[in-house]
């Protein structure tokens, strides 16, 4: 796993763990502004991202 990769995915799961249930734009906000930027990272990806730790799940797989 790269370094990029691995950051995006452990700043994914403390969301989660931190605002899981919260609203989507909560959440999202969240993501924007504590994800690392990477290349061919989309707002939709991270919209998907914010919904599924809106219901309780996390994406990041950790």
């Amino acid at each position: 796993m790269h370094d990029t990769d691995k950051a995006l995915f452990q700043a994914v799961h403390g969301i989660a763990g931190s605002l899981a249930g919260q609203p989507v734009p909560v959440v999202m906000d969240a993501l924007l502004r504590h994800l690392p930027k990477a290349p061919g990272m989309e707002v939709s990806e991270i919209r998907r991202i914010a919904e599924e730790i809106s219901v309780g799940r996390d994406p990041s797989g950790l």
